[in-house]
């Protein structure tokens, strides 16, 4: 069953003209995994089904503690057959290679941090044009040359791509898009990555991630598997991630209130970037009953007396059941 966020955006609400262009994304790095058992060692740590991965699509993938709660999560495309880049926000990429590493054991992979070894930029509406000749559908992957191009959600109604290449590559085609407004595009898309701030604060569904191709219920065990399939298929699910638009000043990890309960927060802030014209847009991970009574009641950043908070439209219909 496919459920829908309906929404009306606030009247006052900045307007944004296109948002286009290539930024660098010094916020991302890369962990490389190698050797004949990269996928089939994947496989059995992320919530994504990373054996039948090919050559000409990308995968969002979560990396679960044993109770769900995702310690990292990933754009993961294959360079060759025995070659997997996972790209991950950098504040986590070294504890992250680490407790990955650990589960290595016999098999025949090496892990690495290959940071340094590629380049990584953001392309945005037009950007996209003149390097691929157009969007292409979601988790899509292309090659240009030495480069590897992966289609994204589209953020504020503009497509998007992750680019990368080997370090010393040419800059891609296009304005130079400020980092700052490509996270903005980042948090219109509605989909948040993991980062320090809010590290093992979430099982994959608080996020959405089973509703935008983050999780495969159909492949294998993986850690935290049964926790993240019970919330799923049990009804125990009672979070959700939401857009969110505030005249504060939100950080990631941050707590939400709701006016009928100024004691216990109801949510927190997933992810969050400047608006052009004013404000924040974020996205907050909250209790869905919180989120239903949301305009009978305020919700607030921080503490309860906090800069108010108004819900936005998710850019995607929330995926209620398998």
């Amino acid at each position: 069953m496919i459920i829908q966020l309906m929404l009306t955006p606030p009247t006052d609400l900045p307007l944004v003209s296109t948002v286009s262009g290539v930024a660098g994304l010094s916020h991302l790095g890369v962990i490389r995994a190698v050797g004949e058992d990269a996928s089939s060692f994947l496989q059995g740590q992320l919530t994504q089904d990373v054996a039948q991965l090919g050559a000409s699509e990308a995968r969002l993938a979560a990396f679960c503690n044993a109770k769900g709660r995702m310690q990292a999560s990933f754009v993961v495309f294959k360079r060759s057959p025995d070659e997997i880049l996972l790209v991950c926000s950098r504040d986590i990429l070294a504890a992250t290679l680490k407790r990955l590493s650990m589960f290595v054991l016999r098999a025949k992979v090496k892990l690495s941090d290959a940071t340094a070894d590629y380049a990584l930029y953001g392309l945005a509406g037009s950007a996209i044009e003149s390097i691929a000749g157009g969007a292409r559908p979601v988790w899509a992957k292309a090659d240009f040359d030495a480069a590897n191009t992966v289609f994204l959600y589209p953020g504020n109604g503009q497509p998007r791509a992750l680019w990368c290449a080997p370090a010393g590559s040419p800059v891609p085609a296009g304005d130079a898009l400020p980092l700052d407004q490509w996270q903005w595009l980042e948090v219109l898309s509605g989909i948040a990555m993991i980062t320090q701030p809010i590290f093992e604060a979430f099982v994959p569904q608080m996020l959405n991630y089973e509703s935008v191709g983050g999780v495969n219920f159909k492949k294998g065990c993986y850690p935290g598997q049964e926790i993240v399939a019970r919330s799923q298929f049990r009804g125990t699910l009672k979070r959700r991630a939401y857009l969110a638009h505030t005249r504060g000043e939100p950080a990631v990890g941050q707590e939400v209130f709701h006016a009928l309960d100024a004691e216990q927060p109801c949510g927190l802030v997933a992810a969050c970037a400047p608006r052009p014209g004013g404000g924040f847009d974020a996205i907050v991970s909250m209790q869905t009953s919180a989120a239903a009574d949301a305009d009978g009641g305020r919700l607030t950043l921080g503490s309860a007396g906090g800069p108010s908070l108004v819900f936005l439209p998710l850019p995607y219909p929330l995926l209620e059941d398998i």
